[in-house]
């Protein structure tokens, strides 16, 4: 009897032995794992014969642009049937985070470093959300990689199921962690700037390897897979890549008035505002952001950046002139000159891709800056359909926004299933 018990002992044992062993190899390039068999990776690619409801569409055809594919996306996502299958409640996450080892093998989250140069120039994300926790767990995945890592701010005023939904998503990972302080944010005040900057010290304090800091939103997915980030990035050489432009005159109100939050609205209170300390140019930006360490470390640390952030504190929207004009004071690290000549549009910078309604039109058009929108349109800003994936994967940023699975899941589907093949495609 003893004999028996002892022989299934060392079996289990065995096995689990086996098992750690093959996990190594699968897990890390470091021991063995080869990246060309396509049967050690295989089980990463997104197929059609994955259980997505979006299967149905033909995604390559939507890239290329044909326009009968194109069609059958814009019904499917008017139907109601379809939206409702796509639907994923946040209390699927709470759920099937409890096996974490599951979840990320049914999500297919990549676990270990795609490649040596990938693993050896780690970045940095700040991601701030306040719902649409679908959304925000396919851009993680989309953009997750374990060298890199990932701080999440969760708006104080989100709904109890986004919080427990978000906060059991990241408890499966060691390089993702919550901000550790939350804000209430607040359209266009200074809370949606902190909310960053809680972040940026975060993972300034966290680790000392990362290369480059991008901060996103829940509505935000990438154009480029982490190896085409990493690379675009070293080609900068240290520079940051943002929007940072002379303010126009009908925007100087922003930076000329005393704001603050009224009934939950920023409102003029009919207080005029100091010039900016140090005599600084106050320029206008987004609050989009592709920043080296070292820019990180001036923002948290320099002088004129801590009185530049007091000033701005009480302006409306300062997410849209800070970064800017912290891009341009001089001796910041990656930073240009002042000069009118080194203004860089949200086009010419890499950090994100956004379609206002009023530069849409054709290509015909000397007032146009993109082509229409494809999907629809939220405060003036285009949510992407299906149809604008093709022109949108000609461009060289990293990011675009918005996306929302609640009104197009096709583009989304159809653009991580690009993203991952290519990233897949690359080890072979």
């Amino acid at each position: 009897m003893r004999r028996k018990r002892c022989c299934r002992l060392l079996l289990k044992l065995a096995l689990l032995l086996a098992s750690l062993w093959m996990l190594s190899i699968l897990g890390s390039p470091k021991m063995g794992w080869n990246p060309s068999s396509s049967v050690r990776y295989g089980w990463l690619h997104y197929t059609d014969e994955d259980d997505n409801p979006e299967k149905v569409c033909n995604c390559s055809a939507i890239l290329q642009g044909e326009r009968d594919m194109l069609e059958q996306a814009k019904l499917l996502t008017i139907t109601k049937d379809f939206r409702k299958r796509v639907n994923i409640p946040d209390e699927f996450y709470t759920s099937a985070t409890k096996d974490c080892r599951k979840f990320k093998s049914s999500r297919k989250y990549i676990t270990f470093p795609l490649s040596q140069e990938e693993e050896d120039f780690p970045l940095a994300y700040s991601m701030v959300v306040h719902h649409k926790v679908q959304n925000f767990e396919r851009l993680l995945r989309a953009i997750y990689a374990p060298q890199n890592i990932y701080c999440v701010h969760v708006d104080k005023k989100a709904s109890a199921s986004v919080l427990s939904a978000i906060t059991s998503i990241i408890s499966c990972f060691p390089n993702i962690f919550l901000a550790s302080r939350s804000e209430s944010v607040v359209y266009a005040s200074w809370s949606r700037v902190q909310a960053d900057l809680n972040c940026m010290a975060d993972l300034f304090n966290a680790s000392a390897t990362w290369k480059y800091f991008i901060n996103l939103c829940g509505q935000d997915f990438p154009l480029k897979t982490n190896l085409e980030m990493v690379r675009a990035l070293r080609s900068l050489n240290g520079a940051n890549s943002l929007e940072s432009e002379k303010m126009p005159k009908n925007k100087m109100w922003r930076v000329e008035k005393v704001h603050q939050i009224v009934d939950g609205h920023m409102k003029d209170v009919g207080k005029p505002k100091d010039p900016a300390p140090f005599n600084l140019s106050i320029l206008s930006g987004n609050a989009y952001i592709v920043v080296t360490r070292a820019y990180v470390q001036s923002v948290l640390e320099d002088k004129r950046v801590q009185a530049l952030i007091d000033w701005a504190a009480d302006t409306y929207s300062p997410d849209e002139f800070l970064w800017a004009t912290i891009q341009r004071i001089p001796g910041i690290p990656g930073s240009t000159w002042t000069n009118t000549k080194y203004d860089m549009s949200d086009i010419n910078a890499i950090a994100r891709l956004v379609k206002w309604e009023w530069h849409e039109g054709a290509r015909a058009s000397a007032d146009a800056v993109y082509p229409e929108c494809h999907g629809t349109h939220v405060r003036a800003i285009c949510v992407y359909g299906a149809g604008d994936l093709q022109w949108m994967l000609e461009q060289h940023h990293l990011f675009a926004n918005k996306f929302d699975t609640d009104l197009d899941s096709v583009a989304v589907y159809c653009l991580e299933k690009y993203l991952r093949q290519k990233a897949l495609a690359a080890l072979q």
